[in-house]
């Protein structure tokens, strides 16, 4: 079983790399990765999810 699921369906469906979510997220893509491994607390999840629709919504609008 693959933890934290739904936020890796979140990533496939946003086209963006985790590095790009990492890096918005202030973290190096190695801390990420490690996140990933174990189901994120619940306060976790929510920041990363904020922060792919936030990521969404800067290309939606063309902000580099």
């Amino acid at each position: 079983m693959k933890h934290n699921l739904e936020i890796r369906n979140a990533i496939k469906d946003s086209c963006f790399f985790t590095w790009q979510i990492a890096d918005s997220l202030g973290v190096h893509e190695n801390t990420f990765y490690r996140w990933m491994r174990t189901e994120m607390t619940d306060q976790k999840k929510a920041q990363v999810m904020s922060t792919i629709k936030k990521l969404k919504e800067k290309s939606t609008r063309g902000d580099d």
